[in-house]
């Protein structure tokens, strides 16, 4: 199963905030849209990532006042990126030793998607169970 065909089935919609965004504005998308992640996007570039992770990080170092900081201050600047014609299986495995649970989806350095741990996995399961149910088919019929 490749990235492509995880897009195709979930959409292309990625929710983004711009770099002078701030934390509190961002908390705030994050909850309203009840996602772990947006992309930082600069005209139309992408700068940057702000997950939950990095907002949780900016309070524990600044307390409230962080805040009022723009995303910038705390996103994560080094983006790792999937392509579309990536597998589930090679996602996982860079997702599980990068320690990350969002990838974009570039093509041509224009953002197509996102992918996240959960859509990845879930896409495993369903690629399992399909090969499970075959094999049992398989046997029952002689």
């Amino acid at each position: 199963m490749l990235v492509s065909q995880i897009l195709k089935a979930k959409g292309d919609l990625v929710f983004t905030v711009g770099p002078a965004e701030t934390v509190g504005a961002a908390c705030a998308l994050l909850h309203s849209r009840r996602v772990g992640a947006m992309v930082v996007l600069d005209n139309d570039r992408v700068v940057g990532i702000v997950s939950e992770r990095d907002l949780v990080r900016a309070l524990a170092e600044e307390g409230a006042g962080a805040l009022s900081k723009p995303v910038t201050s705390f996103m994560t600047h080094d983006v790792i990126f999937a392509d579309p014609t990536e597998s589930i299986d090679f996602l996982l495995t860079r997702m599980t030793d990068r320690r990350v649970r969002h990838l974009p989806v570039c093509v041509d350095e224009r953002l197509v998607g996102i992918v996240s741990i959960g859509d990845l996995v879930k896409w495993k399961i369903s690629e399992v169970e399909a090969e499970a149910d075959t094999l049992k088919a398989y046997i029952a019929t002689g």
